[in-house]
């Protein structure tokens, strides 16, 4: 780690200005702040139109704001807190203490994919702001169901989507947000090929933002409300976090990948050992990883919890930005470097170290991306729990492995098979991350060659990692395995099966297992079958980091926004089914609330997708109506072990869990859910926070809750409470009558009083605590974030 220095030497400044100099006539512009507009070369043109002149890098700033802190701090810093209070709102009086504090911030740009744009946008529209603040854009990725093919598939979305698309373009273009259409690519692709850079805060309305690290930047997945705050040029608010070092030495070689580093790291944290925390990877044996790979890493932090993931700026990082077409921001970057890689000195909350020449390959699941085993080790795993050994599909892509390497090196695997005469005796799928990488590994055969081994080639869009898949292979609730390179397996997640094992790990480890047909191929030791009866091990994976020519950028399938946009009609129909514009939720009525009933219990893990399932219901996302009826119907209930089936109290009748969350609110009956550890884990789908709200909700009573669900419910007016004692959980009866007193006193750090009333008569009282800020009971007094911010307009 090198050391910070609070200047710039006079060299070292000459040198930068006259970098600055030329990167402001390059782009035209005499402003202090440089534009990032284009890829620099004279080829770019197609590329040119993808970049806002308003997206901006402000490095003098955040120079400015670290030395501000760095002296009121007195001590080293660690990179994540370089970039995080370098975006202070105000540096000189804001109050900082890692894991206590709330920090007020102003990020650089806000990124969304479409699903969730919907819903964030419909906020935006109601707040009756006229434009954006800061740089924006739309990401077309998630509504692209795999049926047959990436053509074919693509063509049929943009049929059956129409409607949304219609209405997302629009809205970008009304508002003055970027807009990228339908196959383009996975947003976390296209805003590491084009919009992160070393330094940059960057939120996103999705879980797997952090993909972003990869390229130095602090990119944290957030709530549509979040985004909402950030797009109308409020400060974002984050509780500072925590720091957790992960020291990395040796280099990476053979069959280990980038992958397997978060892998291990899953099974180190667990699933919320990252909570509250950004994940700082540093030490030497970060060298040995691409800056794709690094990406990798960043992007599964989400599933420890992870606030985020970092790598510190490196010639990797560097070289990627020149292949990308950013040379000049890279040139800049170097002037400022020591304000990109941590001080020497800096303190971690915890440090955790892992040799990457000795780590192996490892593979995470079933059902839980924790749930870690060396590949050498699987085969007998799986034997002793009765898992299903056949792979039917392995699956590569994803906003996690899809870059240019792991194609290479998938198909380098596949080379080999096909040299002996093999093809794949699993199906077989790839997911390009973006255009510009389709277009690429098409043009540099990549493409022919995993097609020729059994490959499909989807379309540019996340797909099956997100249970947009049309799978024909098993009937539902036949056991089965699959393995992909995805970043998340929870139960049914991909396939709406929930008897399908899913494993995740490397694109190399997918490949092999697929061309072998078995979970317990470990192709660092065992053989194959040539068709001529030859047997034969494969070759370590080989591949190059970038191409030796530049990318193929591919269709241009962006939307620039228009410099105006007040004539642009947005049209929402009333009888839409797919589409909703919001009513304000109800304010509290500054009263206690009595009497309220448990509409759930839930018994162990209740992710986002229990609580708000994708697949087939992504396509009602902008309808708020609609979309509750899928409300918690994952969720198991602890009464009955069954899903979607509880009872009805006032009816005395069982019915799914949106069927008697209505009937409670039509009959002015407020309600409660009761729940696990770390509940709300997985996706940063705020409809997870607003069906309940919707549906009558007012309180997710449990005893830990995932980082980004916690937020969301609090923007939306609800109370996200846990158990002082986490074994009064099991003091709850389903049947009970709930209690939240201390309602009108209610400040920052005053725990609440849960009365219990059993269905006997008899009663008990509890201790809940809750983590609001003096802002955020602004929010819940209100109603909702939306509502205080129509307040203060």
């Amino acid at each position: 780690m090198r050391a910070t220095h609070s200047s710039l030497s006079v060299n070292k400044m000459a040198s930068y200005c006259l970098t600055v100099t030329r990167l402001r006539l390059a782009l035209g512009t005499g402003a202090r702040r440089f534009h990032v507009s284009a890829a620099f070369s004279a080829k770019a043109k197609v590329a040119m139109s993808r970049f806002e002149p308003s997206s901006t890098i402000n490095y003098e700033k955040m120079h400015e704001n670290i030395n501000i802190v760095r002296r009121r701090l007195s001590r080293p810093l660690t990179l994540s807190e370089k970039i995080v209070y370098g975006h202070l709102d105000d540096p000189a009086g804001q109050e900082i203490d890692r894991g206590r504090t709330y920090l007020r911030l102003r990020p650089d740009r806000v990124a969304m994919q479409d699903a969730t744009a919907q819903m964030a946008m419909l906020q935006f529209i109601s707040s009756g702001l006229p434009r954006v603040a800061v740089p924006s854009t739309i990401h077309c990725d998630h509504l692209i169901e795999a049926q047959i093919g990436g053509p074919e598939d693509l063509q049929r979305a943009k049929e059956v989507n129409e409607e949304v698309y219609n209405f997302l373009a629009t809205a970008a273009a009304k508002y003055g947000v970027g807009f990228w259409k339908p196959g383009s690519g996975i947003i976390h692709q296209i805003i590491l090929e084009n919009y992160a850079y070393p330094g940059v805060m960057l939120i996103g309305t999705d879980s797997h933002t952090p993909n972003g690290g990869g390229l130095g930047s602090i990119c944290i997945g957030v709530g549509g409300a979040d985004a909402v705050d950030v797009m109308a040029g409020i400060p974002w608010e984050l509780k500072c976090p925590n720091v957790i070092g992960v020291k990395l030495t040796g280099s990476l070689s053979g069959w280990t990948s980038p992958k397997d580093v978060i892998l291990k790291v899953a099974g180190i944290l667990t699933v919320k050992g990252g909570t509250g925390a950004i994940v700082e990877y540093h030490g030497p044996g970060v060298d040995s990883i691409s800056c794709t790979g690094m990406a990798t890493i960043c992007n599964m932090g989400a599933e420890i919890g992870a606030t985020t993931s970092i790598f510190p700026y490196n010639h990797r990082m560097k070289t990627y930005m020149e292949k990308t077409g950013r040379g000049e921001i890279s040139a800049v970057a170097d002037h400022f470097k020591d304000d990109l890689v941590p001080d020497n000195g800096c303190e971690y909350d915890q440090v955790i170290e892992i040799n990457l020449s000795e780590l192996k390959p490892h593979i995470n699941g079933p059902f839980t991306p924790d749930l870690c085993h060396p590949v050498s080790e699987i085969g007998a795993t799986a034997k002793k729990n009765g898992w299903p050994l056949e792979v039917k599909v392995g699956l590569i892509g994803s906003c996690t492995n899809s870059s240019y390497e792991d194609m290479g090196r998938a198909a380098s695997l596949a080379k080999q098979a096909l040299d002996k005469g093999l093809k794949c005796k699993a199906q077989f799928t790839v997911t390009p991350g973006s255009e510009q990488i389709r277009a690429t590994i098409e043009r540099d055969g990549y493409s022919k060659i995993l097609s020729d081994v059994g490959g499909i080639v989807l379309a540019n869009a996340c797909g099956p990692c997100i249970g947009q898949w049309d799978r024909k292979d098993v009937k539902k609730g036949e056991k089965n395995t699959i393995v992909t390179s995805y970043n998340r397996n929870f139960t049914a997640r991909n396939d709406a099966n929930p008897a399908t094992h899913a494993f995740v790990t490397s694109p190399e480890i997918v490949t092999a297992m697929a061309i072998a047909g078995t979970l317990d191929f470990n192709p660092e030791t065992d053989y194959l079958t040539a068709a001529n009866g030859e047997k034969f091990k494969l070759e370590a994976p080989t591949g190059d980091e970038l191409p030796s020519r530049d990318f193929d950028p591919g269709q241009d399938t962006y939307q620039y926004p228009p410099a105006e946009g007040s004539s642009v009609m947005v049209n929402v129909s009333p009888t839409s089914n797919r589409l909703q514009l919001l009513e304000p939720f109800d304010t509290w009525q500054g009263k206690d609330l009595e009497g309220m009933r448990i509409l759930i219990k839930v018994k162990g893990k209740c992710t986002t997708d229990h609580i708000s399932a994708a697949g087939p219901w992504l396509k009602f996302r902008g309808h708020l109506d609609n979309i509750s009826n899928n409300m918690l119907i994952g969720a198991v209930n602890i009464d009955n072990d069954a899903v979607n089936k509880v009872k009805n109290l006032l009816t005395g009748k069982f019915g799914g869990v949106p069927d008697v969350a209505r009937h409670y609110k039509a009959n002015g009956v407020n309600w409660v859910v009761v729940g696990d550890e770390n509940y709300g884990e997985g996706s940063s789908r705020e409809h997870a926070a607003l069906e309940p709200r919707h549906l009558g909700g007012r309180a997710i009573i449990v005893k830990s809750f995932a980082r980004i669900h916690e937020t969301n419910l609090k923007k939306q007016g609800l109370l996200p409470l846990t158990f002082d004692d986490a074994k009064d959980y099991d003091k709850i009866r389903p049947d009970d009558k709930i209690s939240i007193t201390g309602l009108p006193s209610l400040v920052p750090g005053k725990p609440l009083t849960a009365v219990i009333e059993h269905s006997d008569g008899s009663q008990e009282s509890i201790t809940l605590n809750h983590t609001f800020n003096e802002t955020q009971l602004e929010w819940f007094r209100a109603g909702s974030a939306l509502n205080r911010m129509k307040e203060l307009q």
